[in-house]
């Protein structure tokens, strides 16, 4: 009895753990572009394909791995199982998804698109198909921020504004947020492809009709193998993802030299407006000195001195004159200390002894005041 109510505690746990069980959505594409829509338990669905559950758990945001002759991709919200046979993408209730899955991706698998792997193996059209729609989702992403990025630089890198106008760097913060999160979307592209590059089993493993059909693997149009196509192939996306890569990081680049500019501006008005209540300042204090003789006057102190109709004219003259002679004074002091120091004087002998350091000199220099020009230009100059 003891064992018969264990056997059914254990039969009980499993079929409770079977219905909790998460269940796919599944799209099917075939080779001929055929597409067909069903639900499947996980469980039911890797014991189908021959795989365990962890491989169907889809843990990392991207990734390509190969297990029992299946190809398990994961690109961003598109998780997928590529077979020599057919093509099958889960969960694929997806607004961001419905275009492509419904318009382009049966007819790329049918070979009736611009893919370039149309005469290859279907694992070919497959991954070929997904890495173009990540690639072309990680351009139509710097397209939109390009543009936005640039009037906003150009708004604001502007001498003649005295001040920033905060919506606009509250546009350019939130834009280089998501710059940073396309550079980090493209190095993890990048990374993901190139552990596969620096493995020849693995890419030989993509390969999946090597192990179905070896007679039909070995046929190339091109005339060599098929695992050397899977190669290009990955190579192809690598530099794409690669060309993008550098055109994010001079945007960042932009945005970085931008903001010195705009520090610069802003730094240069704080000077102006420094230097000007500076002045006012000194003038301020030069007639206050000179106006002690005015109040000294005004005092109801009887003296022979405000009898002569000269003395107003004459005291009001040296009070103004005095203050304009102590201002010019100081407004010269001020100017002798602001004016940045010239450059030392270099004998000739010392430019004659080293021509060499000359040149690593200029060449320098002319790096930092041609940017964004060729190395060849450089390299002509």
């Amino acid at each position: 009895s003891g064992e018969f109510y264990q056997r059914a505690t254990t039969e009980a746990s499993q079929a409770t753990l079977a219905s909790v069980s998460p269940v796919f959505a599944v799209m099917k594409l075939d080779k001929e572009g055929n597409t067909t829509y069903f639900e499947k338990k996980k469980t039911e669905l890797y014991q189908e394909l021959g795989l365990q559950a962890r491989d169907l758990r889809f843990q990392h945001l991207m990734s390509i791995a190969t297990r029992n002759n299946r190809i398990i991709m994961r690109m961003e919200f598109l998780k997928a199982v590529i077979t020599p046979e057919f093509l099958l993408i889960l969960d694929y209730r997806n607004l961001n998804l419905e275009h492509w899955l419904f318009n382009e991706l049966a007819s790329q698998l049918a070979g009736e698109g611009q893919l370039v792997t149309y005469s290859l193996p279907f694992e070919f059209r497959a991954i070929e198909a997904i890495l173009q729609y990540r690639i072309s989702k990680l351009q139509g992403r710097l397209n939109t921020l390009q543009p936005q990025i640039l009037e906003t630089l150009e708004a604001l890198v502007d001498p003649k504004l005295l001040s920033v106008d905060r919506s606009k760097l509250h546009i350019l913060l939130q834009n280089g947020k998501s710059l940073s999160e396309l550079e980090t979307d493209l190095k993890v592209f990048k990374e993901t492809i190139l552990e596969i590059l620096d493995e020849e089993e693995l890419i030989e493993e993509l390969c999946l009709s090597k192990w179905t059909d070896p007679q039909v693997f070995e046929e190339s149009t091109s005339g060599i193998d098929h695992a050397e196509e899977m190669e290009l192939l990955l190579e192809n996306y690598y530099r794409q993802a690669e060309d993008l890569a550098n055109e994010a990081r001079e945007l960042r680049v932009l945005i970085d030299d931008s903001e010195s500019i705009i520090f610069i501006n802003l730094d240069s008005h704080r000077n102006v407006m420094m230097r000007l209540n500076l002045q006012l300042t000194m003038g301020t204090f030069s007639l206050s000195l000179f106006g002690l003789i005015g109040v000294a006057f005004g005092m109801n102190l009887e003296s022979s001195l405000e009898e002569d109709p000269r003395i107003f004219w004459l005291v009001t003259g040296i009070m103004f004159l005095g203050s304009g002679l102590i201002w010019r004074r100081l407004l010269s002091f001020l100017g002798r200390h602001l004016e940045p120091p010239l450059p030392p004087h270099v004998p000739a002998v010392l430019k004659k002894s080293q021509p060499a350091a000359g040149r690593v000199e200029l060449k320098n220099n002319l790096k930092g005041e041609t940017f964004g020009l060729s190395r060849s230009t450089l390299t002509n100059q």
